[in-house]
């Protein structure tokens, strides 16, 4: 009797990976973001160029990779707060630069954390599900 049949999706075996959840990620991107200025300081970096830029949508993506996709809003904002403090506006101030700026950094953040987190999201296998029919038994005249 057969109750159902796996069909693998590839022929490719991915393992299944160990994402840090949400509340983890964020600290992990904290102390992440937190290094990367201070490397930025060291390299002599620390402006609001397209080096810099791409430096923290790199982080993100790396970030990404160890996250789960639902801790992506939560990547990009902590790596847009250490952006905007530490290389825009330099003292650790928070300044609004308009919301088609400041929207656009904040969206590449989320694209580049989200990029490498999605895959791993998705289902390993699909399972076909094939349902039979129940048999119909006689009951016997004495029940």
């Amino acid at each position: 009797m057969m109750l159902y049949r796996a069909r693998p999706g590839r022929r490719t075996f991915r393992p299944v990976v160990g994402r840090l959840p949400a509340g983890m990620s964020g600290t992990v991107a904290f102390g992440a973001f937190a290094a990367l200025v201070a490397a930025l300081a060291v390299v002599g970096e620390l402006h609001a160029t397209w080096f810099a830029l791409g430096a923290f949508a790199a982080l993100c993506a790396l970030l990404g990779a160890v996250s789960r996709p639902v801790a992506a809003p939560l990547v990009a904002g902590t790596g847009w707060l250490f952006f905007n403090g530490f290389v825009v506006h330099r003292h650790a101030t928070l300044e609004w630069g308009g919301a088609g700026v400041e929207g656009a950094r904040l969206g590449l953040f989320t694209a580049a954390a989200l990029v490498l987190s999605l895959p791993a999201a998705l289902p390993r296998r699909k399972v076909r599900v094939r349902l039979l029919p129940a048999p119909d038994h006689p009951r016997s005249a004495g029940d």
